[in-house]
């Protein structure tokens, strides 16, 4: 998958991205039918959500017949790296622990968040050795 973005994603394009992780390809209408109770988009609104994503290099689609079909060419993970270290890097100075202390004291870590976390810090600690 492409994970070079050219431009942000906004939080409606985020919605596409979304549905379209979750399953793909799909045509706009499809999108739609999906997004409509959490959002009421028409149609042309998705086609022109997507087509800003194709510009962007997020999106690519092909014909199917009369209807283009959408599939991600980011993954949820690169997006979830870059919107992360944004995140810390503006508000942290890039530095992850202050962001993970932060989000800690802001909603509180369940005993399986803290197990998951002390193995990914075993596991860090190995990695750099």
């Amino acid at each position: 998958m492409n994970e070079l973005v050219s431009q942000k994603i906004t939080q409606a394009e985020f919605e596409i991205m979304d549905a379209l992780w979750a399953e793909a390809p799909l045509a706009a209408a499809d999108i739609a039918g999906r997004l409509k109770a959490q959002t009421d988009w028409s149609v042309k609104t998705v086609k022109t959500l997507l087509t800003r994503l194709v510009e962007k290099g997020a999106v690519a689609h092909e014909e199917d017949g009369r209807r283009y079909l959408y599939r991600p060419l980011l993954s949820r993970a690169a997006y979830a790296r870059t919107e992360t270290s944004s995140l810390a890097q503006k508000l942290f100075g890039g530095r992850a622990a202050p962001l993970v202390a932060h989000l800690a004291e802001a909603d509180g870590l369940s005993a399986d968040d803290l197990n998951a976390l002390e193995r990914l810090v075993e596991e860090l600690k190995r990695d750099s050795d």
